[in-house]
């Protein structure tokens, strides 16, 4: 079976209003210590985004944040992170985030967060990359947008016969069961290959 070895991990820098949500970053991070699964994220230190790696990294996993230098001071870049890479900018970011993650999973968190899933699932609908993207949708956080993507189909701006690729796993222990369900039926080469032209060399 394929083997996922790295997943990229969107979420916010700021923890939220509610416990729950940084005590599944923090399981999370920990899971993929315990999957030998490297995490690649933000680069941050504070809020989900500094908790997941953290957690990862305490228990013996492998991280690789990446950050524009812009927000170095801002997000507190993580100073435990096995690589940390500064980037130019936020597309030299999310380039590289897209090229060395197997799959994707967004945990709760604000703008940026929505904008990096909303932006894999759109690569996924062009037929861009195949890589499993799936929400965390822990407490229900993500209700409201699968409700919108609901509405999107209904009122016929995602045709049907090509629904939004897109996984939820309500817990954590949820998450590798899922994503090793997509990846048992792909190719090395979709999962672990690059895609055939970045959509981010055309912008």
């Amino acid at each position: 079976m394929t083997k996922i070895k790295s997943v990229c991990v969107y979420c916010g820098a700021a923890p939220g209003n509610d416990p729950v949500y940084l005590e599944s970053a923090v399981e999370l991070g920990r899971l993929f210590a315990r999957e030998d699964i490297r995490l690649i994220y933000g680069g941050g230190g504070v809020g989900l985004m500094g908790a997941a790696a953290r957690a990862c990294a305490e228990a013996g996993g492998k991280v690789t944040g990446i950050i524009p230098d812009f927000l170095i001071g801002k997000e507190q870049a993580f100073e435990h992170a096995h690589e940390l890479i500064v980037t130019k900018d936020m597309h030299e970011r999310k380039r590289l985030m897209f090229e060395r993650a197997d799959a994707f999973i967004a945990l709760p968190g604000g703008i940026g967060t929505l904008e990096e899933l909303v932006e894999q699932l759109t690569w996924v609908q062009l037929n861009r990359h195949a890589k499993p993207v799936l929400v965390l949708n822990i407490a229900g956080f993500w209700d409201p947008l699968l409700s919108l993507f609901d509405h999107m189909q209904s009122t016929g701006f995602v045709n049907i016969a090509r629904p939004i690729k897109l996984q939820v796993a309500h817990s954590v222990r949820a998450v590798m069961p899922k994503l090793n369900a997509i990846v048992s039926h792909m190719s090395a080469h979709d999962l672990h290959g690059e895609a055939e032209e970045s959509v981010l060399d055309r912008m």
